[in-house]
């Protein structure tokens, strides 16, 4: 599945980069989602579909049906695996990670290193803080350790993620909510702004798990 949503994005490309391509579709996952989740329908629900709107409104409607089908397969493909940066996966194949764009994401072998170097419990839930969570790979792999060791990773398990870059944000935020992980995602600098409390509550997503919610 990963590799026909590579092959799609690659497909569609042509008026627009893998790139913009990309970080189109993982806005529009983002804003769905949160979307979906949100009882109150104020002037930040209204700004979100505003925006998923707007993005609709470059592509064609075959396009915008290819980008359905991308999430689909995206669901399919991480109950397949488990937790798993998909997402950065996709972004690094697509071409869309280079020297240009300076952004490259952690590799699974590594994050999953990294996470199997911590020490996990049972009988209380583990908060893991991600100051610059790009993909959200490290995160996925704390859950991946959880998982292979036993534990429930959708009880047992709360996130607050962080980063400078709106696409980190939203590849996150889905990835997160598609697994279930009770978690809060946010845009911004988190040395500068430490306290997410101050946010102000555009730069907020939160999963459904989080809003008590499912999907």
């Amino acid at each position: 599945m990963k590799k026909q949503i590579v092959e799609q994005i690659e497909k569609m490309s042509g008026r627009y980069s893998p790139y913009t391509i990309f970080s189109d579709w993982v806005e529009m996952m983002a804003i769905s989602i949160q979307n979906t989740c949100q009882q109150v329908h104020g002037s930040l629900w209204k700004q979100r579909e505003k925006d998923y709107m707007d993005i609709c409104g470059r592509y064609e409607k075959k396009e915008i049906i290819a980008f359905g089908e991308m999430m689909g397969m995206l669901v399919i493909t991480l109950d397949e695996q488990g937790p798993r940066d998909i997402l950065g996966e996709i972004y690094m194949e697509s071409g869309c990670g280079s020297k240009y764009t300076g952004q490259f994401f952690t590799p699974w072998h590594l994050s999953l290193l990294s996470a199997k170097l911590m020490d996990f419990s049972n009988d209380k839930v583990h908060t893991v803080n991600e100051p610059s969570c790009g993909g959200g790979g490290m995160i996925l792999a704390v859950a991946a350790v959880m998982k292979e060791r036993g534990i429930d990773y959708q009880k047992m398990l709360k996130v607050v993620a962080q980063d400078l870059d709106w696409k980190a944000v939203y590849m996150t935020y889905v990835q997160l909510s598609l697994l279930g992980i009770n978690g809060i995602v946010t845009q911004g600098n988190t040395l500068a702004e430490p306290n997410i409390e101050e946010y102000p509550r555009y730069r907020i997503f939160r999963t459904p798990a989080n809003m008590g919610a499912l999907i």
